[in-house]
């Protein structure tokens, strides 16, 4: 008898147990639905890969359900008006992408601050004898005729249209050739294996910059100038309840551009992925994640 009613004590409480986790876990459940999903925009650009999964990754830590799609800039911006995408990682502002800020600024709004002052421009290796844009005068035959960039669309592409137009410059013989960044770095890596001159467009954090001997043309006339990198949203999005806790942590981040590039640096030349390198930055700034979670 008494082995009896400890059998049925026992299977009363694995019973009560079972019944316990099935409520905890629909809480779980029910606590990660009121959060909602986050969707990123990502560009192909391997400066908004790296902060992109390193801030995917926190979010998932406190329960939310996140997604990355890949976008051209401009359309990405049009996702956040709509509200289709809740966060951009990479906004160059306030000169590079002033045009799409011009157009966005009454629904968008700036989030937080990647990183501060940051150049861009057009870059050759340091062999070719030429310091500014004005010394390209006459030498398009040199470099083949070519200023070779990433999509249309990006504000670096824009502002290179600007400095073929700009009457102090005397640009004859040169095209822009818009590309994607990986075929426009391959147009770089080639040009050095040979010693050959060539320019493209450039901007930092880019492992580019660790990997070769390069350096900015000054742009003398303006058009290229130091821009902050922003994390971009729409507005009211902090008034959202499931996604208010995503813009409370997305508000306080930052990141070294040094950082950033030794990841993109190990991505390209010693095969670690992003989710990867953002999973070891985490770990190695706990203090900072805390922080903005908490």
């Amino acid at each position: 008898m008494k082995k009896l009613i400890a059998l049925t004590a026992m299977i009363t409480m694995l019973i009560l147990a079972a019944c316990g986790g099935d409520n905890g876990q629909e809480g779980t459940e029910e606590a990660s639905e009121e959060k909602g999903e986050i969707v990123f925009g990502q560009t192909s650009w391997t400066s908004t890969e790296a902060p992109t999964q390193i801030a995917k990754q926190i979010l998932e830590e406190v329960g939310y359900d996140v997604e990355i799609t890949l976008l051209d800039q401009p359309v990405i911006w049009e996702g956040l008006e709509n509200e289709e995408i809740h966060f951009f990682m990479d906004a160059w502002l306030p000169y590079t992408e002033a045009a799409l800020w011009e157009d966005y600024q009454d629904t968008l709004q700036q989030v937080s601050t990647s990183y501060e002052e940051v150049p861009l421009g057009w870059v050759v290796p340091e062999y070719v004898d030429a310091d500014t844009i004005g010394d390209l005068e006459g030498r398009a035959d040199e470099f083949d005729g070519e200023i070779v960039t990433i999509g249309e669309g990006a504000g670096i592409v824009e502002l290179t249209y600007d400095v073929m137009e700009e009457e102090n410059y005397n640009l004859d013989g040169f095209e822009v050739t818009p590309t994607s960044e990986a075929a426009m770095l391959g147009v770089m890596n080639s040009k050095i294996d040979n010693e050959e001159p060539f320019i493209i467009t450039g901007w930092r954090p880019h492992s580019m910059f660790a990997q070769h001997d390069l350096k900015f043309l000054e742009d003398t006339e303006g058009h290229f100038q130091y821009d902050n990198v922003y994390v971009l949203s729409y507005q009211g999005i902090e008034d959202q309840p499931e996604h208010q806790e995503a813009y409370d942590i997305l508000s306080q981040w930052s990141i070294d551009v040094d950082d950033l590039e030794e990841m993109m640096y190990d991505y390209e030349n010693n095969d670690v992925d992003f989710e990867d390198s953002a999973a070891e930055w985490i770990e190695e700034n706990r203090d900072t994640v805390d922080e903005w979670i908490n």
